[in-house]
């Protein structure tokens, strides 16, 4: 049995579900790309910054070799990459608050400015659709969410 045939063995709701998947997939891809063009920046450039605002909103600091690591790439590449970002004003390497050894990488004001200007308003609008649903609804929803996400990097 191919995939495909596998894809379409599964219950109408399964489905549906994952069509509704790779629609948010191409939506995604879509606004990403225009907040590359619009930012001047490449796809690592925009991950590394999400990366950064989701980290710091947890209240977790970021080393070059998390960068590394949730980019998949060489620490050669991540050091350039941060240089990149340094040079444009987006990020600073700072001294490890308990391990003078050790860097942390954090945004610049300057940085989660220009990045909030351009997912803002996506982001009010995604607000708004969630505030359609129950509590209840939403838990469901991120459970399924979670499961995917840890799904498609657990294959990896």
């Amino acid at each position: 049995m191919s995939v495909v045939d596998a894809f379409r063995a599964n219950r109408p709701g399964v489905v549906r579900a994952m069509e509704s998947v790779r629609a948010l997939s191409d939506a995604l891809d879509r606004m990403n790309s225009g907040m590359k063009g619009d930012m001047d920046m490449n796809a690592s450039d925009l991950a590394t910054l999400r990366m950064l605002i989701i980290r710091e909103q947890r209240g977790q600091m970021v080393s070059p070799h998390d960068v590394a690591s949730h980019l998949r790439i060489s620490t050669a590449s991540t050091t350039k990459l941060l240089d990149r970002l340094a040079a444009s004003g987006h990020l600073e390497r700072r001294p490890h608050p308990s391990d003078g050894r050790a860097r942390v990488v954090v945004l610049t004001p300057k940085s989660r400015a220009e990045f909030f200007r351009h997912f803002g308003a996506h982001l009010a609008a995604m607000v708004a659709v969630a505030e359609g649903f129950s509590d209840e609804q939403l838990a469901t929803i991120a459970e399924f969410v979670d499961g995917l996400s840890e799904a498609i990097s657990g294959s990896d």
